[in-house]
């Protein structure tokens, strides 16, 4: 119920996915409706298909015979005042009794405006005085009308709604736009705009598309590209994969708390690094007691966030599909940039110094590199 509430304040439809088709003729809404809903019926992961029931509601039509109005002297303006009155009714007066008011409301009994035919018997007063049935004036009949008209952006709208199982809703939707593209043809005036889930998550997306390569960008040129960025990327995109999740707005939000927590483990393992390198230890004593010294910390900042996030990752009842993607990718993320933190830091840490200092290579390498510049 949340997740179809939350649906509805974004595309005033219960569905993931929203079709909508704007245009000015009902009719032609109706019918372009019925060849999209047709068109995509078999795209795969596109579930619960329907077409906007806003149709099929008996109706009385009154049309004005303005040729024939001219002839007696009646305007139009008579004959929706008649109509209005005799069938709906009009408040002529109030009547109070004691401090309480009620309304006079005065209309025709049933039986002169119960159907069509006493309808076109109702009379109306000619310019001359004289009065004839509405009849003469006016074609009444029954028809087959609109229950509702829904209006947006200044057009009237039709929808054709959706949800997704199995996919991705950006898959799935560039699918959609596909089939409607090639099977149906919309008539000049007639366009067709995609809202739902998909709406809101290309606009975060857009925005994500913006601010995420910025953040990225400035923690690498912050940190120098020394810490675990990749590492925590590749147990994201694992744990995405091995769970059957797509790359949606909470997976987003879960690679930038992820990037957070590995730049932290990584920032309290290498300063103590070089904390140490600072007073002179040895590059592998500094490598070997930092590692151990950092251990509790490091493991303790993973642990409680994975046994913190562990229940959303488990969780499969409503309101899951919002939180699973992102304790997914932090999950597995931390998970994985954790292990190779406490294993690949510290070799990529020696390997780096050795590289910048010539002198901190063993004795048994300097004889290599020694001897085979000799050679």
């Amino acid at each position: 119920p949340i997740q179809n509430a939350f649906d509805e304040l974004l595309s005033g439809t219960r569905a993931e996915l929203a079709i909508k088709l704007y245009g000015e003729d009902l009719g032609v809404l109706r019918s372009k409706s019925v060849e999209i809903a047709a068109a995509i019926a078999d795209v795969p992961g596109l579930v619960d298909l329907a077409s906007e029931q806003g149709f099929g509601q008996p109706q009385i039509q009154i049309v004005a015979d303005r040729a024939a109005c001219a002839r007696y002297g009646v305007t139009v303006a008579q004959i929706l005042e008649l109509v209005e009155l005799a069938i709906g009714g009009e408040v002529i007066d109030d009547m109070y009794l004691n401090v309480r008011r009620y309304g006079i409301h005065l209309r025709l009994q049933e039986q002169y405006r119960a159907d069509p035919e006493a309808i076109r018997s109702l009379l109306v007063h000619t310019e001359d005085g004289s009065v004839i049935p509405l009849s003469q004036v006016a074609e009444v009949g029954e028809v087959i009308g609109p229950i509702q008209i829904n209006r947006e952006k200044n057009q009237r709208r039709w929808i054709v709604q959706a949800n997704v199982r199995g996919r991705d809703l950006g898959s799935v939707v560039a699918d959609v736009q596909q089939r409607i593209e090639e099977n149906v043809e919309l008539p000049a005036g007639y366009f067709v705009e995609y809202g739902g889930q998909f709406e809101n998550q290309q606009r975060a997306m857009k925005r994500l598309s913006i601010i995420v390569p910025i953040v990225i960008a400035a923690v690498l040129a912050l940190l120098w590209m020394s810490f675990n960025i990749p590492l925590a990327l590749i147990g994201g995109v694992m744990g995405l994969l091995l769970t059957g999740e797509y790359l949606s707005v909470p997976a987003s939000v879960g690679f930038i708390a992820l990037f957070g927590i590995a730049v932290q483990n990584g920032v309290v393992l290498v300063s103590y690094f070089n904390h140490h390198r600072s007073k002179g230890i040895d590059l592998d004593a500094a490598l070997v007691e930092g590692a151990l010294l950092r251990l509790r910390p490091v493991l303790m900042t993973a642990v409680t966030t994975v046994l913190g996030l562990l229940p959303l990752l488990l969780s499969r009842g409503m309101g899951s599909e919002v939180q699973r993607p992102l304790a997914t990718v932090v999950v597995f993320g931390l998970t994985t940039s954790t292990l190779l933190t406490l294993f690949v830091i510290p070799a990529v840490y020696g390997w780096v110094e050795e590289r910048l200092d010539p002198s901190l290579r063993p004795a048994a390498e300097k004889s290599r590199t020694d001897e085979a510049s000799r050679e």
